[in-house]
């Protein structure tokens, strides 16, 4: 069973980006310092489809992907229609450790981050896509599945590392705790939860593939 459900996973995000492979838009970001692999980068505002889901860290990933995917891909309710639109890929998919449940309300708040947090233990995920540039929350469609929420994200500030490679938890773990030094290393104060984002669709080689840890920072 959790074979075919990760068969079913990889061929649906294949679909997804092999259609919008070649107009894959990315949030837009200046970097403030870069000190590679990690760089202090500052995100304009954004929306997003968001859904919180339970499980290891691949359970979360996929189950939060097909819950969005679905939304994306018709799911949902144009604004003042009766009819169901696509909405394009973007990247990157970003999934989100919780330290605690977190009820289904709006607004959505975070807990910081905590430094000790075990990514093998964690239970509870974030899953979210950044929706294209052309929508607001006044004019993108409203998804038809309650688990999927869209929330505007205002201009935020985040500490990166990037790599390549797959992700195990071991490896989240250990990408997480060196982003962590790094942020300290800049006396630069934690403000969110970390995220890991992968960019690239499920066939990329491993040395090719694009990762990123991010850590939300306040604004030095």
């Amino acid at each position: 069973m959790r074979l075919n459900t990760l068969a079913l996973v990889a061929l649906l995000s294949g679909a997804l980006w092999m259609e919008t492979a070649m107009a894959i838009e990315e949030p837009k970001y200046e970097v403030l310092i870069s000190q590679p692999p990690f760089e202090l980068r500052v995100y304009a505002p954004t929306l997003i489809a968001q859904t919180f889901v339970e499980g290891d860290m691949d359970e979360a990933s996929n189950k939060g992907f097909r819950l969005i995917a679905d939304f994306i891909f018709g799911n949902n309710l144009a604004v003042g229609s009766d009819k169901a639109v696509k909405i394009a890929m973007t990247a990157p998919v970003t999934v989100e450790p919780q330290s605690s449940k977190i009820a289904m309300t709006a607004p959505v708040t975070l807990e910081p981050q905590s430094s000790h947090l075990d990514i093998a233990q964690t239970k509870l995920w974030r899953i979210h896509f950044v929706m294209p540039s052309q929508y607001t929350l006044a004019t993108i469609a409203k998804p038809n599945n309650s688990a999927v929420t869209l929330q505007e994200l205002p201009r935020k500030y985040f500490v990166v590392n990037r790599y390549t490679g797959f992700n195990t938890m071991a490896r989240v773990q250990e990408k997480t705790n060196d982003t962590l030094a790094w942020a300290q290393q800049q006396s630069l104060k934690l403000a969110g939860m970390s995220q890991l984002s992968r960019y690239d669709p499920p066939w990329t080689l491993p040395m090719f593939r694009r990762n990123e840890i991010m850590m939300e920072v306040a604004a030095p």
